[in-house]
């Protein structure tokens, strides 16, 4: 049986760095980034990407819609 793991793609030129979605996330995955978008939003980004379970909370409470969850087969 093939293992899942989760992953995260962010539209980054969107995010505005509001980091509602950062204490949703059980395993600690992502975080901001120190670098900023062109807007000047720091933005989302995975940490920890071998930690993400694909739970989606992160996508779900995303205000701007800008998180999108996939379950990787590994």
């Amino acid at each position: 049986m093939a293992k899942i793991r989760g992953a995260i793609v962010v539209d980054t030129e969107k995010c505005k760095g509001c980091s509602v979605c950062i204490p949703t996330c059980p395993t600690d995955v992502i975080q901001l980034s120190k670098d900023v978008n062109r807007k000047g939003y720091h933005f989302l980004y995975m940490e920890n990407p071998e930690e993400c379970i694909a739970c989606k909370n992160c996508a779900i409470v995303c205000p701007d819609g800008v998180i999108s969850v996939y379950r990787v087969k590994v």
